[in-house]
């Protein structure tokens, strides 16, 4: 059996602190009628729990169509390789942060942090709009790009069973030169957020934040934080 937990019908957490490994940033699964659609991958050692744990969920890791990689750190994209190679599963990633990808960039995958390398891995699909749509039958996952961490950081957010749930990986930073971080355009990025009157938060390393009132207050700390 694996270790997962499911947020509401047909998204799951399979992988993160206390799921997987601790180096690795929240990974979910959206069940979109059999077709899946990852949203990050961990840091890459935790690969193959994180197949455990997609399938202790019933699902199956070879219907993962999409593996989305929400900015371009080693704790988001360590297992992508290993995804794309083993499931034949497209990457995307916004093309502001695709070069790190496709060239391994060790400093800005932050991969140099983690005493790794990471390889110079293809992505298939470059989002380059500031809010862009991907259909799934009558439903629809929203991708924002939400710089500020990275230049392109992105957020995502689907509407399901009545609840808005927003996938915003690090909200909390951090901002470094090395990363290209501008906290001017996170805090613009947050403003954003904000004005999606989400549900549901699911964050980066953080846990999951079930109300409207949590959610907000989560993302106003931070803004009062960097203000």
């Amino acid at each position: 059996m694996g270790n997962a937990e499911q947020i509401i019908e047909g998204v799951w957490l399979v992988g993160g602190p206390n799921v997987s490994l601790s180096e690795d940033a929240t990974v979910f699964v959206i069940d979109f009628s059999g077709d899946l659609v990852m949203i990050d991958t961990g840091a890459g050692r935790s690969a193959r729990t994180l197949v455990r744990n997609i399938e202790g969920a019933g699902l199956d890791p070879a219907k993962i169509s999409t593996a989305i990689l929400t900015h371009c750190h080693i704790d988001h994209i360590g297992a992508a390789p290993y995804f794309r190679e083993k499931f034949g599963c497209r990457l995307a990633a916004h093309e502001l942060d695709a070069r790190a990808i496709e060239e391994g960039d060790p400093v800005m995958t932050a991969a140099n942090w983690y005493e790794t390398d990471f390889p110079p891995t293809p992505i298939d699909i470059r989002f380059r709009g500031e809010h862009e749509i991907l259909r799934y039958g009558g439903e629809e996952l929203h991708l924002l790009h939400t710089p500020g961490h990275t230049p392109g950081s992105m957020s995502l957010y689907l509407d399901r069973g009545g609840k808005r749930v927003l996938f915003g990986q690090d909200i909390h930073g951090p901002f470094l030169p090395s990363f290209g971080s501008d906290v001017s355009r996170w805090r613009k990025s947050m403003e954003k957020l904000l004005a999606l009157d989400a549900d549901i938060l699911c964050e980066g390393h953080f846990g999951i934040f079930q109300t409207k009132d949590q959610v907000s207050k989560y993302i106003q700390n931070y803004l009062r934080q960097y203000s």
